[in-house]
């Protein structure tokens, strides 16, 4: 176990540095997407991605989980997932006659969800309890969930048969949406370099991944970033960011005050990242997207005219005017 130290923000996005580069040691190219996952786990919320099979999204996670010394797991979500499959049950032991308690996968640093719409409702209700409260309940005990504690969920955008959308209540307790594209050409070669060097390339390895922290370490890191210093000029952008997607005509539903709550989580922890100890407009601009988007239901209007959440966000980031001066200074 690491010992425990009191961190700067300097310090902590000096550690923060550290496991990104050894993620990309496995994980090459994809930097949006390895940057949005670590800012979702410092801000202690949950990652919606949707992209096709194959673009190394369980390898991201399992490097992650190693350069912060944690555990990983991933179910493959299917119509016949039982929410037991997910967060365990009290059995018999034959061999002592007593019941005891089977963790379920659920019980992991993070979490990957893979296809998680093909599950019905009842099964996906079972993760988002333990999303919302990090804790199982089983045979009336609750389970407190490990800490740091992450679900990365996927969603295939181009397969529809056999899917159970997810209601909109649910999609908003993710605190981002994104979507992984495929590699750059030259990223690609070095993958397949990198994976066919002396190997079958049928297992992804993360053999050369270090561990630079630990789950203590990575909980300080969280906790100095939901105590950064937001100024009140951002706080009131944020808000009118989010107001603003209710006014708007082509959106029948806009997002709700957690959307506003996530900009801030989000914008604290990109600061961090940033190595910067209060949060700036840039934050909440460069996550606007990835938090609100999703968080949208469009009118029938809208989308025959072929519109989408993404650029409805994007004009509203060009309309609002962001404050100016704000600074580290008091």
């Amino acid at each position: 176990m690491m010992k425990r130290t009191d961190l700067s923000a300097e310090s902590a996005a000096s550690k923060l540095e550290q496991v990104k580069n050894e993620i990309a040691k496995a994980f090459i190219g994809q930097k949006k997407l390895v940057e949005h996952a670590l800012i979702t786990m410092i801000a202690g919320g949950h990652l919606l991605v949707e992209g096709v099979p194959g673009l190394g999204k369980t390898l991201l996670v399992r490097a992650l989980a190693k350069t912060i010394e944690g555990e990983s797991k991933r179910i493959q979500f299917t119509p016949d997932l039982m929410p037991s499959d997910i967060t365990g049950n009290i059995m018999l032991d034959p061999g002592t006659g007593k019941f005891i308690t089977r963790k379920g996968p659920v019980f992991a640093n993070l979490l990957v969800a893979d296809e998680i719409n093909r599950a019905p409702a009842k099964t996906q209700a079972a993760l988002f309890e333990a999303m919302q409260e990090f804790q199982v309940s089983l045979d009336g005990e609750s389970h407190p969930l490990p800490s740091p504690f992450m679900v990365l969920a996927t969603q295939n955008p181009f397969e529809h048969e056999g899917t159970y959308p997810l209601p909109d209540a649910q999609k908003d307790r993710f605190l981002m949406k994104m979507t992984a594209s495929y590699p750059a050409a030259e990223e690609e070669k070095m993958m397949v370099a990198k994976i066919l060097n002396g190997d079958t390339g049928a297992q992804l390895s993360i053999s050369g991944v270090e561990t630079v922290i630990d789950t203590d370490v990575f909980t300080e890191i969280k906790e100095l970033a939901a105590s950064l210093r937001v100024d009140p000029l951002v706080i009131d952008y944020a808000v009118r960011m989010t107001a603003a997607t209710r006014e708007t005509a082509a959106v029948e539903t806009g997002a709700g005050p957690r959307g506003s709550l996530s900009l801030i989580r989000c914008a604290r922890a990109r600061a961090l990242l940033c190595g910067r100890d209060f949060v700036l407009p840039d934050d909440v601009k460069a996550l606007a997207c990835e938090v609100l988007a999703h968080r949208l239901t469009l009118s029938a209007e809208s989308e025959l005219e072929g519109l989408n959440e993404k650029r409805i966000i994007e004009n509203l980031l060009q309309k609002i005017e962001a404050p100016k001066g704000i600074s580290g200074n008091e």
